[in-house]
């Protein structure tokens, strides 16, 4: 009688497979979550008035297929630096219309980052910015561009 009241217990294997379900669901959820950073931060004043030192060139729109058959729209260009200080990290909001001038999309990208050097007062760099998620009601012209971030060195 005693032995009908144990309750059998499983065996490892299923031990080692929920440990990999429960494994990967925290892993999941630490790489899906949104954190504070410093690409959610607004722009400060310092970097508002700096904006003006910011100067856009030969900006124009490219697009392309992918070998999955999606259309990848590129922005590419230049930016200089036209100010006194150096910069680590510029970002911008971009901003697609439909042909009714209302808002598809806002994506917000780096322009300038810290693994490619910063930009250097005086200094032009090239940037390519590619988009896969535009919506079909896109009206086809170049995005709205608006800085959304800029961090000094």
């Amino acid at each position: 009688m005693a032995n009908d009241t144990l309750v059998k217990k499983p065996p490892v294997v299923v031990w080692v497979a929920l440990g990999f379900i429960a494994i990967g669901g925290v892993g999941y959820w630490y790489l899906e979550r949104e954190t504070p950073s410093a690409q959610a931060a607004p722009a400060t004043a310092e970097a508002k008035a700096y904006v003006k030192y910011l100067k856009f060139s030969d900006v124009e729109r490219k697009a392309a297929e992918s070998y999955m058959k999606q259309v990848v729209v590129e922005i590419v260009g230049k930016i200089t630096n036209a100010g006194d200080r150096p910069v680590r990290l510029i970002e911008v909001n971009c901003i697609f219309y439909d042909p009714y001038g209302q808002l598809v999309l806002r994506e917000r990208v780096a322009i300038v980052r810290p693994n490619t050097g910063g930009l250097k007062p005086g200094e032009t760099k090239p940037f390519r910015l590619p988009f896969d998620t535009i919506p079909p009601s896109w009206n086809q012209s170049m995005p709205q561009f608006v800085i959304a971030q800029i961090v000094f060195e």
